[in-house]
């Protein structure tokens, strides 16, 4: 069983800028089947955003999507973060305080990965529900 972050963390990040419209991010997401973009200034981490905060931060409030930035839906004033050399377990436990489901994974204050519930799930318990959906092919 993995014992630090770097070991299960998703390693291929996709970022985008924050001033990238909420409609090209949603559309980025689509074609890479991701549920989260780390935003960043040039390389350094400014925020994350998910599927759901580009639907309640942007869309639920009928702000248009092609001229709306990702700037205002990305979650950043309380990010949370952990270091690649991190036990796993303080990552579950920062992730349970703050009730996210995923959390950037910072080197020297760039980012480097991400790590999910998935991650953890395909990780620690494979044969559960959260497991076996999170390594299943895609349906998009």
């Amino acid at each position: 069983m993995a014992q630090h972050v770097r070991d299960i963390m998703t390693g291929v990040l996709l970022t985008v800028e924050p001033q990238a419209s909420v409609a090209a991010v949603a559309r980025i997401m689509r074609d890479q089947d991701l549920g989260a973009v780390l935003v960043t200034d040039g390389d350094r981490l400014r925020g994350l955003v998910t599927d759901r905060d580009l639907v309640v931060r942007s869309l639920a409030q009928g702000e248009d999507p092609e001229q709306t930035t990702v700037a205002g839906a990305c979650s950043d004033d309380a990010l949370v973060t952990v270091g690649p050399d991190d036990e796993v377990g303080t990552a579950v436990r920062l992730m349970r305080e703050h009730a996210v489901r995923r959390i950037p994974v910072i080197e020297e204050g760039r980012p480097v990965g991400i790590l999910s519930l998935g991650d953890l799930a395909m990780e620690r318990d494979p044969d559960s529900a959260l497991g076996g959906i999170s390594a299943a092919r895609s349906n998009i």
